[in-house]
């Protein structure tokens, strides 16, 4: 990945015309447009051309949360997620960071293994039929 930069206001009208599921859902558009606002979005850029994004948050318990890890398919398993969820690790401002995914969401259960986070447990009711997991990154493993 070229770079990883916070993403500003003149990013967010890339980042929707990136994500397919903001296209056509306006919360995640709101959700997107509260995280550039806040400081909390992250954007991987390939020769100036953002391919993703991350949004590592504190409002799970007060941790660190990477709320959303993005890449656009045709970037996908090339490593960019990889980069762009180290780099938001090491951003992490508290001593515990957390993210969750779809049970049915093998690539990024497979990418938080790699990582060294841990299942740490599991949330129902969420979306119907797809409980999310919930992922902890232990302190003595984050990389500081």
């Amino acid at each position: 990945m070229g770079a990883i930069r916070i993403a500003n206001i003149h990013d967010f009208d890339k980042i929707i015309a990136l994500d397919h599921i903001a296209q056509a859902d306006q919360s995640r558009v709101a959700f997107i447009q509260d995280a550039i606002a806040k400081g909390n979005c992250f954007i991987g850029q390939v020769d100036s051309k953002i391919i993703g994004y991350g949004v590592l948050e504190y409002s799970f318990y007060s941790y660190g949360f990477i709320a959303m890890l993005y890449i656009h398919p045709a970037n996908r398993r090339q490593g960019y997620g990889e980069i762009l969820m180290v780099h938001m690790e090491k951003a992490c401002r508290t001593c515990k960071l957390f993210t969750s995914t779809n049970k049915s969401n093998k690539p990024m259960q497979a990418l938080l293994e790699k990582l060294g986070f841990t299942l740490s447990g599991q949330i129902e009711n969420l979306d119907p039929g797809d409980p999310e997991l919930v992922y902890f990154k232990s302190p003595s493993l984050q990389s500081r």
